[in-house]
């Protein structure tokens, strides 16, 4: 009986400890991160990096991580994004959509004839 009850109490300790760390986690990952704050070029500019040839090289990353930063498929979303702010130097404003904004960005197509930047 003492058996039973030892492997019982080990039982619920174990299950107790998993929810606490199921807790944990859930906390962790609810905390948003604070939204990235414009730079200060964009106040006197306001469609630096929305036109087409406005950004330098060094600011796609922060671009395209707010550009990619809703999409579940981040990894491509960032290469694509990287690789098309580099050759057009813009990326649209929003995290989807508004392409027209920057032509070259809109128009680059793959082989298959879809867009090539996200």
């Amino acid at each position: 009986m003492a058996r039973k009850l030892c492997i019982i109490t080990l039982c619920l300790v174990q299950m107790l400890l998993l929810l606490v760390e199921n807790h944990a986690e859930i906390i962790v990952s609810t905390i948003e991160a604070p939204a990235p704050q414009p730079s200060k070029n964009t106040t006197h500019f306001p469609n630096h990096g929305i036109t087409e040839g406005s950004l330098q090289p060094e600011e796609c990353g922060p671009r395209c991580t707010a550009r990619c930063s809703k999409t579940q498929y981040k990894k491509p979303c960032m290469f694509f994004c990287q690789k098309c702010c580099a050759k057009c130097l813009c990326v649209p404003p929003g995290t989807y959509g508004n392409k027209q904004v920057c032509p070259c960005y809109n128009n680059w197509k793959t082989k298959r004839g879809g867009p090539k930047c996200p």
